[in-house]
């Protein structure tokens, strides 16, 4: 039996748009030892409630997500991360903060809960008080002769986000990197518990404030597939035209602080003029700089403010005018080319065993992209074309970045041009109700995944980040590079410490 039919066995849940199949612990226990023998499908998420774990997979076969159950009502379930790495800190999190423990899992340190909590797993049906004092945080170790650790962090020179990295290095040599994150937990999955949906919707994009359009698309999408409600298509048109701008803005701040890594300011500061006048244009149009909520389950806040679109297409074709001779620049200087090319290398089968999305999984062969392999509005009618390479370094990361730039540009213009008349917002029925949506945002697909009371109140919610399948991988991309060469990596990787730490 394969691993599909193993999940489809179990019982369909009214779950929207896909059902979500309730398997028994042994039904469970069986899937687990089939993802070891097949590739397909990739873990998307883990995620849990009092007394049940869930899993989303991809099935690149049949181009869909699968929703499977387990019920842990003893606080224990059978592990997935011998079968799927990505699993690893799914299942560290679920025990943290459900305290779900998965039974013959790869790791089970903690991972969001650093001992500091007043109570453990507090989002248990009965969280226990937690007195004890905070454990020394404890790393995998490294053998070898002259071997040494470099700790970094969590804070850090720069005005970025708090997380430790511990480097065990040989001479130059990176022979090991951990990350150790939580540090900006801020219990959002409890605070979006028991709120109606335009209140949560809030808190979903804040989750990582560089992607508050994409989350908030994905939590928007999860409680209308939940109640059944399409918005306007005014609306999804806007939502698109917001997303491709949080796509460009976001490209070209990555872009320079690559070169700004490798010692190179001049990209630096012209991708920040122009990033500058994408976010000043967004705020014309939509009255903030980064569009923070303006997508609103049931459609969006508010219309297109007078004379926004003329200020989007102004920044726009500055920016389309830039990009030629920026990339020159880029390509002309050996001494910046040295530092990207072949640095950070991540190998394509261990982008694909994690199932990495966005500019990480493309720029190392794997080509998902949610706007293309499960095609929601507007993209179902503009498709995107979908840039891979295969390098995996950090030069394809920037050059994945850069040929996506040239395709929302081209992405917005339609948008605009076709913008249809009409409606902004629908209004959300007060019911029980459970969804799930995904949504390609500028480092990868966002999932949202929410359960409603009848009374129309989150009873149960996950959000979940790209970063997630991301962080791991920049682990294995700094190995055999040197210390020096981290935060080139680090920042061509990008991921999002506030989106993993809930």
């Amino acid at each position: 039996m394969s691993l599909v039919e193993i999940i489809r066995r179990g019982a369909p849940q009214d779950c929207r748009p896909r059902p979500r199949f309730l398997l028994t612990r042994p039904q469970w226990g069986t899937m687990a030892e089939a993802l070891a023998a097949e590739a397909d499908p990739a873990l998307l998420a883990m995620w849990g409630e009092p007394g049940m774990v869930h899993a989303a997979f991809w099935l690149e076969a049949e181009a869909a997500m699968l929703l499977a159950s387990c019920p842990a009502a003893d606080g224990r379930f059978p592990a997935l991360s011998p079968a799927r790495p990505g699993a690893v800190r799914f299942e560290r999190m679920l025990h943290d903060l459900w305290g779900h423990v998965a039974e013959g899992a790869v790791d089970l340190r903690p991972w969001l809960d650093h001992g500091r909590w007043p109570i453990a797993a507090p989002l248990a049906a009965r969280p226990e008080a937690n007195a004890a004092p905070p454990p020394q945080p404890a790393f995998l170790g490294v053998e070898g002769e002259g071997v040494h650790q470099i700790p970094v962090g969590p804070v850090h020179a720069g005005i970025i986000e708090p997380g430790h990295f511990r480097f065990h290095v040989q001479g130059e040599t990176v022979a090991r990197l951990e990350e150790r994150l939580g540090y900006v937990h801020k219990g959002l999955i409890g605070l979006m518990l028991g709120k109606p949906p335009a209140a949560a919707a809030k808190l979903a994009a804040r989750l990582s404030g560089d992607s508050t359009v994409a989350h908030g698309w994905a939590f928007a999408r999860a409680v209308e597939a939940a109640l059944v409600v399409v918005p306007p298509p005014r609306a999804v048109a806007l939502r698109g035209v917001m997303a491709e701008l949080e796509r460009i803005h976001n490209h070209l701040n990555d872009w320079g602080f690559v070169c700004n890594d490798a010692a190179f300011a001049w990209p630096h500061a012209q991708c920040g003029v122009l990033r500058e006048g994408v976010l000043r244009a967004a705020a014309a149009a939509f009255g903030h700089r980064l569009m923070m909520d303006c997508v609103v389950p049931g459609g969006v806040a508010a219309d297109l403010a007078p004379g926004g679109a003329e200020a989007i297409l102004a920044a726009l074709a500055v920016v389309e005018a830039a990009i030629p001779g920026l990339l020159d620049v880029y390509e002309g200087h050996a001494s910046l080319q040295d530092r990207v090319v072949g640095t950070g290398i991540l190998r394509a089968p261990l982008a694909a065993r994690f199932a990495a999305g966005g500019y990480v999984g493309r720029a190392a062969g794997r080509g998902f992209d949610a706007r293309k392999a499960a095609p929601y509005e507007p993209y179902d009618r503009l498709p995107p074309e979908v840039p891979v390479r295969d390098q995996g370094d950090v030069d394809a990361r920037v050059r994945i970045r850069v040929a996506e730039l040239g395709e929302s540009l081209r992405l917005v213009r339609a948008l605009l041009d076709e913008l249809p008349a009409g409606e902004l917002t629908v209004s959300l029925p007060r019911r029980g109700g459970e969804g799930i949506g995904l949504i390609e945002g500028f480092r990868g697909e966002c999932l949202h995944w929410v359960a409603l009371d009848e009374a129309g109140l989150l009873r149960a919610a996950f959000p979940r980040d790209p970063s997630w399948l991301q962080w791991p991988l920049l682990e294995a991309a700094i190995e055999g590079n040197i210390v020096a060469d981290f935060p080139l990596c680090n920042k061509s990787f990008n991921c999002s410490y506030s989106g993993v730490d809930l």
